[in-house]
C-alpha cells in the first residue's frame, strides 16, 4: 500500500532546520552525506524547517521513495522542533504521536510503557 509508514520500525528526526525546498534527492543527500546513513525501507525520517509549521517525512518503499508533506492549518501554530543540528535523533512511535499533534516528544509526565 502507498504511504504506509507503520511498517516503519524507526523513526528518526533530523534535527535543526532544514531547507523545506528540498525534495527527495536533496533529503537523501542530508541523510548521505551528514549523518552518513542510508535511508532504508524500515525507516522514516522527518525534517523541519526554519517556521516550524510544515513537516515532511522521507519513507522509502520497494519500488521507490515517498515523500509527505505537513502544514500545520492552525494559526500561529509551531511543531516543537530540537534545533541540535548536528543529530539525528530516534524516536519512539508514540513520540512521533504526539508531535504530529503538536506536543513536544518529551513528555516527562507521560506514563512509560513496556
Amino acid at each position: 500500500m502507498i504511504g504506509d509508514i507503520s511498517m516503519a520500525t524507526n523513526v528518526y528526526i533530523v534535527c535543526g532546520r532544514t531547507d523545506m525546498r528540498k525534495s527527495i534527492n536533496g533529503l537523501c543527500a542530508i541523510i548521505q552525506e551528514q549523518f552518513h546513513r542510508e535511508p532504508d525501507k524500515n525507516s522514516i525520517f522527518l525534517f523541519c524547517g526554519k517556521r516550524c509549521d510544515r513537516i515532511k517525512i522521507l519513507f522509502r518503499e520497494s519500488d521507490g521513495y515517498l515523500l509527505m508533506y505537513k502544514r500545520l492549518d492552525v494559526v500561529c501554530g509551531r511543531y516543537r522542533w530540537p534545533r541540535d543540528s548536528s543529530e539525528v535523533k530516534p524516536i519512539t512511535w508514540q513520540q512521533f504521536d504526539w508531535l504530529m499533534s503538536g506536543l513536544e516528544i518529551e513528555q516527562p509526565k507521560a506514563l512509560k510503557t513496556a
